[in-house]
């Protein structure tokens, strides 16, 4: 059995008052744990990309670049539910590739101008749209499937596997399992495993990282307090069930998913799948002009259906210009 994992559901502090891990600790202490890579998964964002993916190159990790959507129960653009508890649930997408990185960024930007309500949102219509080049995992607790297994509806949650299965195939869908030591998660983690082997899909292994040590626990929890604007004494405020959502050893995870060694490996498998390479360089647009034109001769044209008369070699006086005329 090998050693190595790969942590693929983690959250850093671009989950806005909800992740309190930095980047460059997260990518430093994946490194010194000999992890050959570590995913950036935040919350409904892509905001620390960059930042992420050129932080891990440097150190000679592997970056896998993803976000945890939330996703609608309906339609992106219904907003008839009452609270964001009903408006959304949670779902893991991974680049694989480049061009599973460009629909990425098309669901996060789709999400916040389409799809906004309590939280960035997307559909499975747009995920049907977009999902090549995009591996996908059911998330956590807040996820659909493991929601409809705590509902008692192991048919709707089958139902929703297999929506997942038809957008990504069984190659690209793991059902992922977690366990902070919750009651929930003991009780939805045997019939997801069961589920995986049933559909013929992949498990996968995650500890949905919040902050990256044990003993960061309390500081998150107070970041929560400020996120949700409750007193640290609330007995009904929102918090984490257990202090378990930090950064644990790949020596750690093994224990803990023991009876599931296939959901440990795959993490290994997931991380060979993906393999997205920016490139920063300057990129402009492509245009191309009607019927074959030459570029200086349709923008001549263009200029003189604009009343603005314009010679080549020379400036343009756009303070005069027809369309800055009173």
């Amino acid at each position: 059995m090998s050693e190595r994992f790969v942590h693929l559901h983690n959250h850093s502090h671009y989950s806005l008052l909800d992740g309190a891990t930095r980047i460059d600790e997260l990518v430093a202490a994946s490194k010194e744990m000999g992890m050959p890579a570590v995913a950036l998964t935040d919350h409904g964002n892509m905001f620390g990309v960059i930042e992420f993916y050129n932080t891990a190159s440097k150190a000679g990790i592997k970056p896998i670049i993803g976000f945890e959507a939330y996703i609608a129960p309906g339609s992106r653009k219904d907003r008839t539910n009452r609270g964001a508890g009903e408006a959304a649930y949670h779902i893991v997408l991974l680049a694989r590739d480049m061009q599973g990185y460009r629909n990425l960024l098309k669901l996060s930007s789709i999400a916040y101008l389409e799809g906004f309500y309590y939280k960035p949102r997307i559909d499975k219509e747009v995920l049907a749209e977009f999902h090549e080049g995009i591996i996908c995992t059911t998330a956590c607790l807040a996820g659909e499937i493991p929601q409809l297994l705590l509902q008692g509806n192991e048919a709707g949650a089958l139902a929703a596997v297999d929506d997942l299965a038809k957008i990504f195939g069984p190659e690209r869908l793991f059902i992922e399992l977690q366990d902070h030591g919750l009651v929930e998660q003991k009780q939805t983690n045997p019939i997801l495993a069961e589920i995986a082997r049933r559909k013929g899909l992949g498990l996968v292994a995650t500890n949905d990282i919040h902050y990256l040590k044990h003993e960061d626990a309390e500081a998150q929890d107070i970041l929560l307090c400020i996120s949700t604007g409750k007193q640290f004494d609330d007995p009904q405020r929102m918090k984490f069930g257990s202090d378990q959502f930090y950064l644990k050893s790949p020596q750690e995870m093994r224990d803990l998913f023991k009876d599931y060694p296939e959901a440990l490996d795959n993490t290994l498998r997931i991380a060979e799948m993906c393999n997205c390479e920016l490139q920063f360089k300057r990129q402009t647009p492509v245009f191309k002009c009607p019927d074959g034109q030459p570029d200086t001769e349709y923008l001549r044209r263009l200029a003189a259906a604009l009343h603005c008369p314009v010679e080549f070699g020379t400036e343009l006086d756009l303070a005069s210009a027809p369309w800055r005329r009173a």
